[in-house]
């Protein structure tokens, strides 16, 4: 069991032992195993990965990213320069198909639109753009139509839950509804959350996920 503080303590080393962050850019709070992150970053990237570290933390329910990106005006890029930058991105990134995304650059925030067949074609795109310079947010407007036409089967995706190792998957519930799955129940950890999402995300035929798992940890009621 961890008190809040023993909690905010372990993002906080989480996030020191990053090399691309700076912790002292970053606060740090929590409450009742959600934690709030605050402060201001050059990249979108550090943004990124300080929330990537603390999702990782063991005690994590959720995570509140109020984290900002702020450039110096001297030698800052311009919408149309980002523009040009992400679709050069996603022209070289190989998961990608040609033409099927459409970016859009308004004050350093980067839209993609567009409809793919996979989820990891769309995490591909979103992650193509994360280190692009002057990247200040995404928003990952992609939609999944899958090529697929097999019936989704729920026991498969359970099958594969069960398969990784990772997953502790006694109190996942799999619903299919037409091409969406529902996952509901509880996991141990942010991240086997994000991991069974993924391996739903994999199955044919999925247009959408609706992840609905809650993370379970005990923490202490007294800090």
């Amino acid at each position: 069991m961890k008190t809040n503080e023993e909690l905010q303590k372990d993002v906080q080393n989480a996030i020191k032992w990053e090399p691309l962050l700076n912790a002292a850019e970053i606060g740090v709070t929590v409450k009742d195993g959600i934690v709030t992150l605050t402060g201001n970053v050059d990249t979108y990237a550090k943004k990124m990965e300080a929330e990537m570290a603390t999702k990782n933390v063991a005690g994590v329910k959720a995570v509140v990213e109020k984290i900002e990106v702020s450039f110096s005006n001297s030698g800052k890029p311009t919408d149309s320069e980002i523009a040009t930058k992400v679709v050069n991105a996603l022209k070289s990134n190989y998961s990608i198909p040609s033409d099927t995304v459409k970016v859009k650059v308004e004050n350093g925030w980067v839209t993609l639109e567009g409809v793919l067949h996979w989820d990891y074609q769309r995490q591909a795109a979103k992650n193509a753009v994360h280190y692009l310079d002057g990247v200040k947010g995404i928003v990952n407007n992609i939609e999944i139509k899958s090529n697929s036409h097999d019936a989704i089967e729920q026991k498969d995706i359970e099958d594969a839950l069960e398969r990784n190792w990772s997953i502790n998957s006694e109190d996942i519930k799999v619903r299919v509804a037409g091409t969406k799955v529902i996952l509901s129940g509880a996991v141990g950890s942010w991240y086997e959350k994000e991991e069974a999402g993924r391996i739903a995300w994999n199955t044919p035929g999925v247009w959408t996920v609706e992840n609905e798992l809650e993370v379970e940890y005990d923490l202490a009621l007294m800090d």
